[in-house]
C-alpha cells in the first residue's frame, strides 16, 4: 500500500513537471512574449511619439503646430565605472555635478528603460554630438517635436504640455517617462484628441549595440498614429486684438456668439507669449510666471476670478422680480438720493432724484435706489418666509448657469456665488438675518460673486431673450463637427418668461443712446448694455461692462472686466464696444476711442497697492530712494523675505477675486 502511494506521487510531480516543460517550450519555440519583454543586447526597442495635433481657430487659421528638436536618452544600467565622463561632459558642454545629478533623476524613473537624459537640443548642436555619439553606446540621440505656437498671446487659452510624473505614469500605462500631456488650457481639454498613438519599432542589435536590422521583418511593430487636428471657436484676430486693447491692465474679458454658444475671445490680462512654455528655458519661464505673485499671470482671470458683479446684476434683479410678480413696467420709484437701509444710507448718483423713476430710466442711468427697493419687494413676497423668497430668487438665478459650474469644455472653472437660505442659515444662523442684512445683493453686491464667463452668459441669454447654449471653446474635432458633445448644441432656457425681457433689452438700448455708456454710442451699428463698478475695499473699484450687437439680431454678446478701472465706462465699455465694432465691421472706425484704449494704463495704481501694502507690513522704506531701473529686483528681493501669510496678503487686487461681503456703493 505503502509503495503505492509513492508511486501515485511520483506520476503526479511527473505530471506537474511535463506540464512545466511544455508551457515553457511553447513560449520559446512559438511566442515572442518573453522575448521581447527581455532587457537584453539582442532585441532593441524603440518607441515613436506622434505628433501632436495641430490647432486652427473658427477661420481656419493655424494657430499651434510643432517643430523639430532632439533629445539625448539614457538607460542608467549600462553606464559602467569604465563610462568616460569628462569625455561624455566636454561633448554636451555641461558639468560633472550636472552629469551625475541628471542621471540620478532618470534613474528613479527606471534604471533600466531608456529615459530623457537632455531635451531640446537645437539641430546644429544635434548634429555634433550625433558624430561622436558612438563612443557612448549607453546613450540615443532622437527626434522629437516640440509645439510651436504662431501667435503671441492667447497664453491661459491656448495652455501648454509639459513632461508627465511618475505618479501618472503609474496610474496610466498610456504614459511613460518622457512623453508630454497638456496641464492646462485647450493642450489639457483635448489631450485626448490631440496626443495620438505611440509607435513601436523593434531591432536585432549586436553585442555591441549596434542596429543589424528589424527583428522579425517589423511584423511586430506597431505604427504610430498622430494626434487629430482640432478647430476651435475663437477669433484669432478679434482674440489679438482685444489682448492690444486691454494691455497693462488687469481683468478679463470674453465674447460669445449668442446664437451658437460659440466662445470668439477669451482673454485674461497680463497675457502670456505662449513661446514662455516651448524651448530648454520653459521650466524657468513657467517657473517666473507662477513666482509672480503679484501680477499672477497664470491665473487666468476670464473663467477662475469670482469678482462682484455690480450694476450688471441688476438687471438679473429686475427679472426675477418680473418673474416672481413682485414688479412690472409700471413700478416706479422715487429715488431720494440713495437707499436707507436701517441707519445706514447707500448712495446713488442716477441723477433722477425726487420723481417717478420706470425700469427703463433705472437701467439707462443705473439707479441703486430703484433695484435694491425691487430686490427688498422680492425678499418680502411672502412676509412670513424670507426663506422661501430668497430660494425662489436663487432658482431664477442659477437658471442663468450662476453660482455652479458652467459644464464646459474649458480646462478649469469656478462656480462664483448666489447665495441661498441654507448659505445664509449656516453663515449667520437661523432666523438671524433679514432683508436689511442682505439688501446689497440686490445691486450686484454683498455675497454675489461671479466670473467674466458668467457674466458673458448672462449677455447672452439676454440677447436671446431667454435662453443660451454653454459657451464652448470647440467648433470641429479632424474635419468634422460631428464629433462635438452634442449638449454644447442644446437649448438652456432660464426660469423668466420670454416677454420680460424686451423692457431690459430696451433699457440696455437706452443705456448706450443717452445713459451711462453714451459715450460709446456709434451710428455704424446698435448696441445695448450695462455699465458697473463693483466697490473693492483693496483699492479702486472695479470697471465693468456687458452688452450685445446688433440689438435686432445680436450676432456678439461680450463681458469685460478691468481691475481697479473705475468707471464702467471709463475702460470696460470702451472697450466692448470696440471689439464689437471689430467682430461685425472687420474694421474701427473709431481710432481716437482705440488710441485711447491701447495707449491706456492701470500700472501706476497697481503700483501704488503694493506701495501701500508695503507700508502695512513695514517694508516701503527700503524702496525710498532706490532708482527706477533696479526698483523691481528690489520689489522682488523683498517679497522672497515675507513670510507665505504676507505673501497671501500682498495679493490685494487679487483678494477681491473671492470677496464675499461688500456692501458699499456701487458707482456707474
Amino acid at each position: 500500500m505503502n509503495n503505492n502511494k509513492i508511486v501515485s506521487v511520483y506520476i503526479f510531480i511527473s505530471i506537474i513537471a511535463s506540464i512545466f516543460i511544455l508551457r515553457l517550450a511553447y513560449f520559446q519555440l512559438f511566442t515572442d512574449k518573453y522575448l521581447l519583454n527581455a532587457f537584453n543586447t539582442s532585441i532593441k526597442k524603440q518607441v515613436i511619439r506622434p505628433l501632436r495635433g495641430y490647432i486652427y481657430d473658427r477661420n481656419e487659421k493655424l494657430i499651434v503646430t510643432n517643430s523639430s528638436t532632439y533629445e539625448l536618452s539614457v538607460t542608467p544600467n549600462l553606464i559602467t565605472e569604465k563610462f568616460d565622463t569628462i569625455k561624455f561632459c566636454a561633448l554636451l558642454e555641461i558639468t560633472k555635478a550636472d552629469f551625475i545629478d541628471r542621471l540620478i533623476k532618470v534613474r528613479k524613473f527606471s534604471p533600466i528603460m531608456p529615459s530623457p537624459f537632455i531635451r531640446f537640443i537645437i539641430k546644429e548642436k544635434a548634429a555634433n554630438i550625433q558624430e561622436k555619439l558612438y563612443n557612448f553606446p549607453e546613450f540615443e540621440l532622437n527626434k522629437m517635436t516640440q509645439r510651436d505656437y504662431l501667435v503671441n498671446g492667447s497664453g491661459n487659452l491656448l495652455g501648454y504640455i509639459g513632461e508627465v510624473g511618475k505618479s501618472l505614469i503609474d496610474k496610466n500605462s498610456n504614459y511613460a517617462s518622457g512623453d508630454f500631456i497638456g496641464i492646462t488650457g485647450v493642450e489639457k481639454s483635448y489631450e485626448n484628441v490631440l496626443k495620438g498613438i505611440k509607435g513601436i519599432k523593434y531591432f536585432k542589435v549586436n553585442i555591441n549595440g549596434k542596429e543589424i536590422g528589424l527583428y522579425n521583418n517589423g511584423e511586430e511593430d506597431v505604427k504610430v498614429k498622430s494626434g487629430t487636428d482640432i478647430t476651435i471657436t475663437i477669433d484669432s484676430e478679434l482674440q489679438n486684438y482685444a489682448e492690444e486693447l486691454i494691455k497693462n491692465k488687469r481683468g478679463g474679458i470674453v465674447a460669445i456668439e449668442p446664437e451658437t454658444g460659440e466662445i470668439l475671445t477669451l482673454v485674461s490680462s497680463p497675457v502670456i507669449n505662449p513661446q514662455l512654455f516651448v524651448g530648454i528655458n520653459r521650466r524657468k519661464n513657467i517657473s517666473n510666471l507662477l513666482l509672480d505673485s503679484i501680477n499672477r499671470p497664470l491665473f487666468d482671470r476670464s473663467i477662475l476670478a469670482q469678482y462682484p458683479p455690480g450694476s450688471p446684476f441688476k438687471l438679473l434683479t429686475a427679472l426675477a422680480s418680473f418673474q416672481m410678480g413682485t414688479s412690472d413696467t409700471l413700478t416706479t420709484n422715487i429715488c431720494h438720493h440713495g437707499y436707507l437701509n436701517g441707519r445706514k444710507k447707500i448712495g446713488c448718483h442716477c441723477n433722477l432724484y425726487y420723481r417717478p423713476i420706470t425700469i427703463k430710466q433705472a437701467i439707462q442711468n443705473s439707479c441703486n435706489s430703484y433695484f435694491l427697493n425691487t430686490y427688498k419687494r422680492i425678499l418680502k413676497k411672502d412676509s412670513t418666509n424670507i426663506e422661501k423668497n430668497i430660494d425662489q430668487w436663487n432658482e431664477i438665478m442659477t437658471s442663468f448657469g450662476l453660482g455652479r459650474f458652467l459644464n464646459n469644455d474649458l480646462a478649469s472653472g469656478s462656480k462664483g456665488l448666489i447665495p441661498n437660505s441654507a448659505y445664509y442659515n449656516k453663515r449667520i444662523g437661523e432666523k438671524k438675518w433679514n432683508s436689511s442684512r442682505i439688501i446689497a445683493n440686490g445691486m450686484g453686491q454683498g455675497e454675489i460673486l461671479m466670473t467674466p464667463i458668467q457674466l458673458a452668459l448672462v449677455a447672452s441669454a439676454i440677447a436671446n431673450r431667454g435662453f443660451f447654449y454653454i459657451p464652448h471653446i470647440i467648433k470641429k474635432i479632424g474635419k468634422s463637427a460631428s464629433k462635438i458633445e452634442s449638449k454644447f448644441n442644446k437649448k438652456h432656457f432660464v426660469k423668466v418668461d420670454k416677454k420680460h425681457f424686451e423692457p431690459i433689452v430696451e433699457g440696455m438700448s437706452s443705456v448706450i443712446i443717452k445713459g451711462t455708456g453714451a459715450g460709446i454710442k456709434s451710428p455704424l451699428f446698435s448696441q445695448a448694455g450695462k455699465t458697473g463698478t463693483a466697490q473693492n475695499p483693496q483699492g479702486q473699484d472695479h470697471s465693468i461692462f456687458i452688452m450685445f450687437a446688433p440689438v435686432e439680431k445680436p450676432k456678439i454678446a461680450i463681458a469685460v472686466f478691468i481691475e481697479n478701472g473705475h468707471y464702467g465706462a471709463t475702460w470696460a465699455a470702451p472697450i466692448a464696444s470696440l471689439i464689437a465694432e471689430k467682430y461685425l465691421l472687420k474694421e474701427v472706425k473709431r481710432k481716437y476711442l482705440e488710441d485711447r484704449m491701447k495707449n491706456g494704463s492701470l500700472n501706476y495704481e497697481y503700483k501704488n497697492q503694493w506701495y501701500r501694502h508695503l507700508k502695512a507690513i513695514g517694508k516701503f522704506e527700503e524702496l525710498v530712494s532706490i532708482p527706477d531701473s533696479i526698483k523691481r529686483d528690489s520689489i522682488l528681493k523683498i517679497k522672497n523675505k515675507l513670510k507665505v501669510d504676507s505673501i497671501n496678503k500682498l495679493n490685494l487686487t487679487q483678494k477681491n477675486l473671492s470677496v464675499k461681503n461688500n456692501k458699499k456703493n456701487s458707482q456707474n
